[in-house]
Parts: C-alpha cells; sequence; structure tokens
C-alpha cells in the first residue's frame, strides 16, 4: 500500500537527487574532461565527437528539469538513452560491480532504473510544472492533473 499521504515527497526526494546526478555528471564533462576532451573520448568510441555535445546538452536540461519539476516524465525518460549509451560502450565490458577498474555497468543501470520509477511516479510534491496524467475513464481518455 502505498502512503499517499508521503508519496509524493518521495517522488520529490528522487527527482531532486536524480537532477543533481545528472548536473554533476555534466560538470565533470564540462569542468573537468571539457567538452572537447569529451568529445575526443566519443570519438574514440567510434561515435561522432558531436554527440558528446548532444549527450552533456541532455545532462544539463534534464538535471534542471528533474531538479525544478518541469516536464518531470520526460526529463526522465530522455535521460535514459544517455545512459543505456554509457552501459552499453564504456562500463558493460567492465563487469557489474562499478568498482571495477573502468566502472562496471552496475550503477548505471541503477540509475536507469530509478529513472524508470520517476517517469512512473511523476513529479511529486514542489514541481514548478506538474505535468498532466493521461487516465483511462470509461473506455474514453481524459487529461487530469497529476497528483
Amino acid at each position: 500500500m502505498i502512503d499517499s499521504r508521503t508519496a509524493p515527497y518521495a517522488a520529490l526526494v528522487l527527482r531532486v537527487t536524480l537532477g543533481a546526478l545528472f548536473l554533476a555528471h555534466a560538470g565533470l564533462k564540462l569542468f573537468v574532461f571539457t567538452p572537447a576532451g569529451t568529445a575526443k573520448f566519443f570519438g574514440s568510441l567510434g561515435f561522432p565527437p558531436e554527440l558528446a555535445y548532444v549527450v552533456m546538452t541532455v545532462e544539463v536540461l534534464s538535471g534542471i528539469a528533474l531538479i525544478l519539476g518541469v516536464w518531470t516524465r520526460y526529463a526522465a525518460l530522455v535521460g535514459i538513452p544517455v545512459l543505456l549509451g554509457a552501459i552499453f560502450t564504456v562500463h558493460g565490458a567492465a563487469g557489474f560491480f562499478f568498482t571495477n577498474p573502468k566502472g562496471g555497468w552496475e550503477y548505471p543501470a541503477f540509475w536507469v532504473i530509478a529513472l524508470v520509477a520517476q517517469a512512473l511516479l511523476g513529479d511529486g510534491a514542489f514541481a514548478l510544472r506538474p505535468s498532466r496524467d493521461v487516465e483511462a475513464a470509461n473506455g474514453q481518455l481524459s487529461v487530469a492533473p497529476s497528483r
């Protein structure tokens, strides 16, 4: 049974945490590895170097949107391909545990699951732009504000 009094706050905690993680990862790419260095790394993986700029943009925009509670479900879903890409191109070959050399896929996989949970939960409390849920009612679709 879900406690409807505290569930919005649980979604809020998850939403803000996921947003902060996205901003931290974007910050690592922007300020430590630098955009040029990140692009070079993407190129070394066989990707177009320009893809690095797309990934950094997704991380920044998704992070901000999640923290603020703007288009939460979409922001969570848009981040999933970035993490799946990290699993399949970098972390997957390193094994499961993230403590393995070159980091395993355990952490990004957990992050994907958390993003799916956020997309299913919705905005939570204190969202600046609460999304609207589509609910089936008597065989017809109706739009109701999310709770």
